[in-house]
């Protein structure tokens, strides 16, 4: 299988019903809009996706929706990674099975592990998945602790398939130590791509990318310094919003998506910030 590359917009996960039910319905036109917004890619039930707060079967289903209604060349990677090490397995099986261009595993949350006990969670993950490609995602802020270097290493040593990362760290000397030779580097914070790819990385895995695929591929594939200052400045606005409301508000305002519900204990837009992100189309 071949490796991801370029742009990767970090999907959200359409829900209903205040947030307690799977929109899958919406699946296809978001997929027709981050293909047509020039993207590469999605990433499914990550951090914009609100993946952890999904059941596993509704993480399968998801996963399943977005491989659905891809077309040829648009790659799906699947985020398998969840608070144990069985669910983290089973999500990283399925992904395989069901034909997914690659997988990606954060550090469990709330648990400090240790070096020996991450190796083992990582490994155990990709192997379930082999020979579909895995990437480490490093995002010290959610998981509550960063991935040691030398787990990174035994691992590209162990497991064939363990080929990049996604680090979503900020600022960016908190990147630098995964710039590694070797391993596809994914950025995860927008206004840190430009400084990532002159330093080696090879892409971005975007949350804005969901709402502005268009401004993400062109800070990804023509180094566009207009991007970028739209990228910095989306971020400095949504500063202190929830980011997954306001991502599915930018989506339903631009009638992609049916509706903006996120799962609890995730919560909806104040009308001031409604407001707000109802100006971002012109930062755009």
């Amino acid at each position: 299988m071949g490796r991801l590359r370029g742009a990767i917009a970090a999907a959200v996960t359409p829900l209903r019903d205040g947030g307690g039910a799977l929109d899958l319905e919406s699946v296809g036109p978001l997929v027709r809009f981050l293909v047509d917004g020039g993207v590469d890619g999605l990433l499914a039930c990550g951090t914009t996706g609100e993946g952890v707060l999904l059941s596993v079967s509704e993480r399968k289903r998801t996963a399943r929706a977005f491989l659905d209604a891809r077309p040829a060349g648009f790659q799906v990677a699947v985020h398998a990674g969840a608070q144990g090490t069985s669910d983290t397995v089973a999500l990283s099986s399925h992904a395989r099975e069901i034909g997914a261009d690659a997988v990606a595993v954060i550090a469990p949350p709330y648990f400090p592990l240790g070096p020996a006990e991450l190796f083992e969670h990582f490994r155990s993950a990709a192997e379930a998945c082999d020979p579909v490609p895995f990437y480490i995602y490093e995002f010290s802020a959610r998981s509550g602790y960063a991935i040691p270097i030398e787990v990174i290493d035994r691992l590209r040593r162990e497991r064939s398939n363990v080929v990049g990362m996604k680090v979503s760290d900020r600022p960016f000397h908190a990147v630098e130590p995964y710039l590694i030779d070797g391993m596809d580097v994914f950025v995860g914070s927008e206004p840190l791509v430009r400084a990532g790819m002159e330093r080696g990385a090879i892409g971005a895995v975007s949350g804005l990318a969901t709402a502005w695929p268009e401004v993400v591929a062109a800070l990804v594939h023509e180094h566009s310094p207009e991007a970028h200052l739209h990228v910095t400045e989306l971020r400095a606005r949504l500063e202190g919003i929830p980011l997954q409301a306001a991502l599915k508000q930018v989506l339903v305002d631009r009638g992609v998506l049916a509706h903006g519900d996120v799962r609890p204990p995730l919560r909806g837009l104040t009308l001031e910030e409604r407001t707000t992100v109802s100006t971002l189309e012109a930062v755009a």
